[in-house]
């Protein structure tokens, strides 16, 4: 239970779903942690609920400024930033075609400048802190094609190039930094739940769906456990390289059938 002991953590997009499953890991194996989101009020109740080892603070990840006031204050507080989860991240349903200018902007903002502005910044904490582990949080749309999500396709795969150039930048400085993404498939988080509601109001359908239905979705903490393993010294010689937690899905062709015998 303590293979983050007396880390300090940042976790984004910890509200619900895979951030609040982190921050809740997180502090159960010794961190303390900060989560942000903006969503106020679910934020505030998962730190309520976690204890004393977790605090909230409001956080919209596309503010570069916001970043700059949220790592100083981390730094006020606790002298010292170990960890951070660039995890907040949203999905639109749209195809190259049908994707809005709005939409595709919107998208690539939470995701790619919040995980751009959160290195940029983590980086000179941790480097005053002795070094540190930053995941950034990416999906298997960056490696396999998605038609529906195509600006979401476009940020996943913008994070994970990002992560291998944070990743050289702070090996070559000898930073003691270093940087992984993970790149799960469909997880049971709130997101995942209402994507089909929104694909259909989007009169959206996938053009060859599978015969067999969709594959089986993990849960939250198989996410977790994986970031908490990069957040930790377990992974201190594992460094700008992608997690991919699909359960196969990404080197098969569609459809994950479970095992005979299963349910």
């Amino acid at each position: 239970m303590d293979r983050l002991r007396g880390k300090v953590a940042i976790v984004t997009g910890a509200a619900m779903g895979l951030g609040e499953a982190d921050a809740r890991l997180f502090a159960a194996e010794g961190a303390t942690v900060i989560l942000t989101d903006i969503d106020e009020a679910s934020g505030q109740r998962v730190a309520n609920d976690i204890g004393p080892a977790a605090t909230f603070s409001r956080q919209d990840v596309r503010e570069e400024a916001r970043w700059q006031a949220l790592i100083a204050q981390v730094m006020q507080d606790h002298g010292r930033l170990d960890v951070l989860v660039n995890n907040a991240g949203v999905a639109e349903p749209g195809t190259i075609e049908t994707t809005t200018a709005e939409d595709y902007r919107f998208v690539m903002a939470v995701s790619v400048d919040g995980a751009f502005f959160g290195c940029k910044h983590a980086i000179p904490a941790m480097r005053a802190s002795g070094g540190g582990s930053i995941v950034n949080m990416a999906s298997i749309a960056s490696i396999q094609g998605e038609s529906l999500v195509a600006a979401y396709c476009a940020a996943q795969g913008a994070v994970e190039a990002l992560t291998r150039a944070v990743a050289v930048h702070c090996a070559q400085g000898g930073m003691n930094i270093r940087c992984n993404s993970v790149h799960p498939s469909g997880m049971r988080t709130p997101m995942v739940r209402s994507f089909g509601r929104k694909v259909s109001q989007a009169g959206l359908a996938p053009a060859n769906p599978s015969p067999h239905g969709a594959s089986p979705l993990g849960e939250a903490n198989d996410i977790a456990y994986a970031v908490l393993y990069l957040a930790s010294d377990e992974s201190r010689f594992v460094n700008g390289q992608r997690l991919v937690v699909d359960n196969g899905m990404s080197v098969t062709a569609g459809y994950v059938p479970p095992a005979a015998g299963t349910h």
